[in-house]
């Protein structure tokens, strides 16, 4: 069993990956070159407001859950807001992202989606990646009679600092897999190493200063994974 949760060498990092388990992937600004919040933001006309206060959380400036509830009141996302905005910018994949997934899904490693943000935006990416809906882990959005904004599933544990940490923790207990490794660019995400058995950064859209440095692996090119795996 995997106990050591310490830095590691690159090489260390790669024998882990090549006999990982199960794979957590962030999504914003990992599998998609986008912060799908960011997004979502500028198509409601607040975008600059909001893409300061994401810099912010991922860098580990404020408490995600605070930045998320600050977003979410600016932008006020209606259901039919986010489904004019899914149709004027479909959700991107990272160039390779699914090249990787479809390795791992043929090596038989079950693959997750861990974010902080909204299903609507995560579901088809994970779609088009063949992930099936219940290895999403993202946050639920409330919505009115008429389709306005009534808030947010607070209970999610995707909606708290700390949270990714608390979702890896629940799949290890209920499936004991080990290793269990997650990928991802933000602060968030290096903070769920414990539990994850190890973490690789992800730097091919934003370079995060404390997640290069502090990643057990770094990489800007998911071939890089991809390869490690072959």
């Amino acid at each position: 069993m995997t106990t050591d949760h310490g830095p590691r060498t690159t090489d260390q990092a790669r024998r882990l990956w090549r006999r990982a388990q199960a794979v957590c992937f962030d999504v914003d600004s990992t599998v998609s070159p986008e912060e799908g919040i960011d997004v979502l933001a500028a198509f409601a006309g607040q975008g600059d407001a909001v893409a300061a206060l994401t810099q912010r959380a991922m860098g580990g400036a404020v408490r995600f859950e605070d930045a998320l509830r600050e977003r979410l009141a600016l932008i006020r996302p209606s259901r039919d807001l986010i489904e004019r905005c899914l149709r004027a910018h479909p959700p991107r994949l990272t160039p390779g992202i699914d090249r990787l997934i479809a390795a791992l899904h043929a090596r038989g490693t079950p693959v997750y989606l861990v974010s902080g943000g909204f299903e609507p935006m995560i579901l088809p990416l994970a779609k088009r990646l063949g992930i099936v809906a219940d290895r999403v882990h993202a946050n639920c959005l409330h919505f009115a009679a008429d389709g306005a904004y009534a808030g947010f599933d607070a209970e999610r544990p995707t909606t708290r600092s700390g949270g990714k940490g608390v979702v890896l923790g629940q799949l290890k207990r209920s499936f004991a897999y080990d290793p269990l490794i997650m990928v991802g660019d933000g602060v968030t995400d290096l903070d769920a190493r414990p539990p994850a058995d190890g973490f690789i950064g992800y730097g091919g859209i934003v370079v995060r200063e404390k997640v290069q440095a502090e990643a057990d692996w770094f990489v800007t090119d998911f071939t890089e994974l991809i390869t490690a795996l072959e």
